[in-house]
């Protein structure tokens, strides 16, 4: 009984499931309450879809939550009296706690709280997890990360830095998806065409994060690699600073760290 289930099979949650199929997991069963979402895995001969939820909770060991907040509660409820000392629940939300969940499902109830990100759907995901030390065994982590490596890569976090983590990764893709857009709008204005301005910009980008990653070294050197005296960079630079380009990702940061944490009741 060592499969992993999904309640909810949106964007997000056909993603990972999807991932984890193409994988060659043996077995991953889905349930949504639109049975339309099942067409997504109609030529996957490793998903099983069920009509009913008690059905997915008897037939697997890890049970992945990927409904909108919203439903958190009513789907805690509706398990509740299924689980297992065996069980392991992952939950997909910002504003939902371990703690919280517990309350609900029962303090003895083993919990893994994830937040994973949109480019999950393209298998360039990061996910940041966390869970209560000393509560799962071993081999239940390594099974945990071993699908959710399918889609991208995890890194444990303390669960008070949850909020900070939807700030900088969970809600990130949106800023970026925003920069790139104003670039494009810009180099359409000179004249370029439009796919071209966002299939050269998205590159760049791409390849100045890159640059971060396995260069290891910090961004302010490999922006004053860019920045030459007197050259055009550094005109782009200073005029983003006198229009507080900086000031506005910091406080616009803030701003959603503040909601994931007022989401979560702190």
């Amino acid at each position: 009984m060592n499969h992993i289930g999904f309640i909810g099979i949106g964007n997000m949650g056909s993603a990972m499931a999807k991932a984890i199929a193409d994988s060659g997991a043996e077995k991953i069963v889905v349930f949504d309450h639109n049975e339309g979402a099942y067409q997504k895995f109609s030529h996957y001969t490793n998903v099983e879809t069920v009509s009913r939820l008690e059905d997915l909770v008897r037939g697997v060991k890890y049970i992945v939550i990927s409904v909108k907040p919203q439903y958190y509660q009513e789907v805690c409820t509706n398990i509740m009296n299924l689980l297992t000392d065996e069980h392991v629940v992952i939950t997909v939300s910002p504003g939902h706690s371990i703690a919280h969940i517990k309350e609900v499902l029962g303090e003895k109830t083993k919990v893994i709280r994830t937040m994973p990100n949109t480019p999950a759907l393209i298998g360039e995901g990061i996910t940041a997890y966390s869970y209560k030390c000393g509560e799962l065994l071993q081999e239940e982590i390594h099974s945990f990360l071993k699908y959710f490596n399918c889609f991208g890569k995890t890194v444990c976090v303390d669960e008070k830095m949850m909020a900070a983590v939807v700030a900088a990764t969970g809600s990130s893709p949106a800023y970026v998806y925003m920069f790139i857009e104003a670039m494009a709008d810009a180099s359409v204005s000179f004249g370029m065409p439009r796919d071209m301005a966002y299939e050269l910009t998205a590159s760049a980008i791409k390849g100045a994060c890159e640059m971060i990653l396995q260069t290891k070294k910090h961004p302010g050197e490999l922006k004053d690699a860019v920045t030459s005296p007197g050259g055009t960079t550094i005109e782009a630079v200073v005029t983003l600073e006198e229009l507080g380009f900086r000031n506005s990702i910091i406080k616009a940061m803030t701003a959603c760290y503040n909601k994931a944490n007022q989401m979560s009741g702190k």
